[in-house]
C-alpha cells in the first residue's frame, strides 16, 4: 500500500490539497494518506516551520504531495521549500505545461543558483551567492536529455553572455546533449520568455537553472490559463514531492475560490511516478471533460468554487469506472 505524505501548507493550499486528495482517492482507494504539518502558520504558533522530523516523515513516503507555504519576510525565517529540497535532494523540478498551442516540459535545476540558501545580510550590504555547480549541471541536463530523447528536441535557457557563472551551466548542458545525440538549441532567457509566449508550438523540453526556471514557467502560465492550471513535480534519486506551481495567495484562502486543478494535476504526476500512469491519465481526461462541459472556476472565465470543480472532476471520473 503506497504511503503519501500530505502538506497542505498555507493558504489555499489548505483549499487545493484535500481536493486533489479526494481525487487521488477516488482513482487509487488503496492509497495510505497521513498529514505532515509545516509552513508559516506552524512558525507563528511554534517558533519552527518544520523540523526534522516532518523531514524524515517525507523521507519514508513512497511520494509527498505538497500544497503551498507562505514565505514571510523575515530574516529569521528560513524557507521551508528550499529545505525540502536540499533535504530531500530533489533536484529536478519538472513543470509540463500543456493546453492550446503549448505541449512542452520546464525542466529546473532545484537545488543550487539563487536558492541555495547562501547568504549574509548585514545594515548596509545584502548578499546571496548564485552557485553553479557541474555535478547539479550535469545531472539536471542528464535529466532534461532523458525526456527530450523520448520526445524532440532540447532548448537550454542561460544567461552566459552576461553571468560568467552561466557559461559552466551552458557548457555542461551542450556537452551532455552531444553525449546523448540530442537535438538542442539555446537561448537567452530573456529572449526565450517572449519567444515561448508568441511561439509555444516551437518548444519542447528547456532546461535551466533554477531562478530562471521559476520565472519561465510562472510566465508559461499564460499560455494555459493561469498559474492555477500548471501541476509539478519535484525528482530526486530517493525521494519525490507533487506541488502546483503556484504560491499560498493567502488573501484568497478558505474562501473557496481557489483552482484545484493545479494540484489535481500534481497528483496525476504522483501516480504517473509510482507506475500507474493509466490512473494520472484518467485524472487528466476527466479534468478535460470537467471544463468541456463548462465547469470552470473564476480564474477560468466560470464560477465554480474549489469544491465544485473537484466535485465535478469527480463525477467525470466515475463515469468511467467499469
Amino acid at each position: 500500500m503506497p504511503k503519501i505524505a500530505v502538506a497542505e501548507g498555507d493558504g489555499i493550499g489548505k483549499d487545493v490539497v484535500p481536493v486533489a486528495t479526494r481525487v487521488l482517492a477516488t482513482v487509487r482507494p488503496d492509497l495510505e494518506f497521513f498529514p505532515v504539518e509545516v509552513g508559516y502558520g506552524r512558525w507563528e504558533r511554534t517558533g519552527e516551520a518544520i523540523t526534522s522530523a516532518e523531514i524524515g516523515a517525507m523521507k519514508e513516503a513512497d511520494a509527498v504531495l505538497f500544497g503551498a507555504v507562505t514565505t514571510p519576510p523575515d530574516l529569521d525565517y528560513r524557507s521551508v521549500v528550499v529545505r525540502i529540497r536540499k533535504e530531500l535532494d530533489l533536484y529536478a523540478n519538472v513543470r509540463p505545461v500543456r493546453g492550446g498551442d503549448a505541449d512542452l516540459v520546464i525542466v529546473r535545476e532545484n537545488t543550487e543558483g539563487l536558492y541555495s540558501g547562501i547568504e549574509e545580510i548585514g545594515p548596509d550590504r545584502a548578499t546571496t551567492l548564485r552557485l553553479i555547480t557541474r555535478r547539479g549541471s550535469e545531472r539536471i541536463a542528464r535529466f532534461a536529455c532523458s525526456l527530450a530523447g523520448d520526445r524532440r528536441h532540447l532548448t537550454i535557457g542561460h544567461k552566459a553572455n552576461v553571468l560568467k557563472s552561466d557559461t559552466l551551466f551552458r557548457e555542461v548542458c551542450i556537452g551532455v546533449a552531444k553525449e546523448s545525440g540530442v537535438s538542442f538549441r539555446e537561448k537567452f532567457i530573456d529572449a526565450l520568455c517572449l519567444d515561448l509566449l508568441q511561439h509555444p508550438q516551437d518548444y519542447d523540453v528547456i532546461v535551466t537553472e533554477n531562478m530562471f526556471g521559476d520565472i519561465l514557467s510562472d510566465v508559461a502560465a499564460y499560455l494555459v490559463g493561469g498559474l492555477g492550471m500548471l501541476p509539478s513535480a519535484n525528482i530526486g534519486d530517493r525521494s519525490s514531492l507533487f506541488e502546483p506551481v503556484h504560491g499560498s495567495a493567502p488573501k484568497h484562502a478558505g474562501k473557496n475560490t481557489a483552482n484545484p486543478i493545479a494540484a489535481i494535476r500534481s497528483g496525476a504526476m504522483l501516480l504517473d511516478h509510482l507506475g500507474d500512469g493509466e490512473n494520472g491519465a484518467r485524472i487528466e481526461e476527466a479534468i478535460g471533460k470537467a471544463l468541456a462541459s463548462g465547469v470552470k472556476t473564476r480564474d477560468l472565465g466560470g464560477t465554480a468554487g474549489t469544491k465544485e470543480m473537484g466535485d465535478a472532476i469527480i463525477a467525470a471520473l466515475l463515469l468511467d469506472i467499469p
